[in-house]
C-alpha cells in the first residue's frame, strides 16, 4: 500500500531505513489514514536512540503527529468517515504514507486548518496547553521562564503566554534565534550562548526570580532553572535535549521549597474529554489570529534522517513538517 520510514534499532539516524507496508485493514475501533503532512520532535529522537522503552525489538516506525484523510473506518467508529480530514498526536507510528489507528486518538480538523498546519502543532501545540493549564496554571502577572523560547513548542508558548498576559523570558542560541522568539511573545530573551541565564534572571526580576519555569533542554539547563525560580515556585521539566540531568536529588527543591512536576503529554491526550477540549481551543486561537505557527523547514518522509541530524544539531527554528 506504502511505506515507512523505520528504525531498525536504537541509535543514530542512520538507523533509519524504508520498510513497506502491506495491506491496511482497520479493525473495529480504528481508522485508516492517508497522511498528507507529519509533524517531527525532539521525542522522536529521544525514542530512537533509545532514551525510552520501545514497543518492538525492531523497525520502529517513528512519529509523533501527524495529518491527512481518512481512507477506511472499522465497524464500531462513530463520528468519523472517510474523505474526514483529521490530525493526531500518538507515540510512535507517523512516519509513514498510511497508519491505523485508533479512532478515539483522532479529531476532525476545520475547514481553517490545513494538514500541514495540524501536524505541524498537534503535539506541540497540545504540549502548550497541557503545560500552561495544567502543569502550571499561568495566570495573568506571572513570571515564566521559557527554555529552547525559538523551538516549535516555544513559539507557540511565546505567544499563548502573551495572550493570557503573563511576563514571559525566553532562552535561546545565537542572535536569530533571540529575535525570532522576541516577535513571537517573549518580553525579555536571553541568548545562552553568550549570557549566563540565572543571573540575567536575577536582574530582570530584582532578585525574586520567576513563578515557573518550563525546561525541556535537561542536563545543560536544570540546575539553574532551579535557581531562578522563586519561592514557592515552580519547575516543570518535559524534556532533555541536551541529556538527562542525573544530579538532581530531592533536597534540591529546599532552595526555595519549590515545586517540581515531570508531566508527559500522551497521559493527556489518552483522555478524549481533554483532547477534544484541548484541541478546540487551540484551533480557535489559529483562528483567532492570537496564535500562529512557523513551519520554517519541509523535509520529505524519505529524508527523515536528514531532519533528525539538523534538529539534534539545533539548526532548525519552528517547526518541521515531513511531506509526503
Amino acid at each position: 500500500m506504502g511505506y515507512a520510514m523505520a528504525a531498525t534499532k536504537p541509535g543514530g539516524s542512520d538507523v533509519l531505513r524504508k520498510i513497506e507496508l502491506g495491506a491496511l485493514t482497520p479493525a473495529a475501533d480504528e481508522v485508516l489514514i492517508r497522511h498528507d503532512a507529519i509533524g517531527i520532535n525532539f521525542l522522536d529522537i529521544y525514542i530512537r536512540k533509545g532514551a525510552y522503552p520501545w514497543p518492538v525489538e525492531s523497525d520502529l516506525v517513528l512519529g509523533s503527529e501527524g495529518a491527512g484523510v481518512i481512507e477506511a473506518v472499522g465497524s464500531d467508529v462513530q463520528g468519523l468517515a472517510v474523505g474526514d480530514r483529521v490530525g493526531y498526536t500518538l507515540a510512535n507510528g507517523a512516519y509513514a504514507t498510511h497508519r491505523l489507528i485508533d479512532a478515539g486518538h483522532v479529531v476532525k480538523l476545520p475547514d481553517n486548518i490545513s494538514s500541514e498546519l495540524a501536524a505541524s502543532i498537534m503535539l506541540k501545540g497540545l504540549t502548550v496547553a497541557y503545560l500552561i493549564n495544567d502543569s502550571f496554571k499561568v495566570k495573568t502577572g506571572d513570571t515564566v521562564l521559557f527554555h529552547a523560547a525559538a523551538g516549535g513548542v516555544g513559539l507557540i508558548a511565546g505567544q499563548w503566554l502573551k495572550a493570557i498576559g503573563a511576563s514571559t523570558i525566553g532562552t535561546a542560541g545565537g542572535p536569530e534565534k533571540c529575535a525570532l522568539a522576541k516577535a513571537n511573545g517573549y518580553d525579555h530573551v536571553i541568548d545562552y550562548r553568550t549570557q549566563d541565564f540565572a543571573a540575567e534572571i536575577d536582574q530582570i526580576t530584582d532578585g525574586v526570580g520567576v513563578d515557573v519555569v518550563y525546561d525541556s533542554v535537561g542536563n545543560d539547563t536544570m540546575a539553574k532553572s532551579l535557581r531562578a525560580t522563586c519561592r514557592h515556585g515552580t519547575v516543570v521539566n518535559f524534556g532533555q535535549s541536551s541529556g538527562p540531568y542525573t544530579d538532581f536529588q530531592i533536597k534540591d527543591l529546599a532552595i526555595g521549597s519549590l515545586y517540581l512536576t515531570r508531566p508527559t503529554l500522551f497521559h493527556f491526550t489518552a483522555e478524549r474529554a481533554w483532547l477534544e477540549a484541548a484541541s478546540a481551543d487551540m484551533f480557535e486561537r489559529i483562528t483567532s489570529g492570537s496564535l500562529s505557527v512557523a513551519i520554517n523547514q519541509h523535509v520529505a518522509l524519505d529524508d527523515v534522517a536528514e531532519a533528525h541530524r539538523a534538529l539534534a544539531g539545533r539548526q532548525t527554528t519552528g517547526c518541521t513538517v515531513l511531506t509526503v
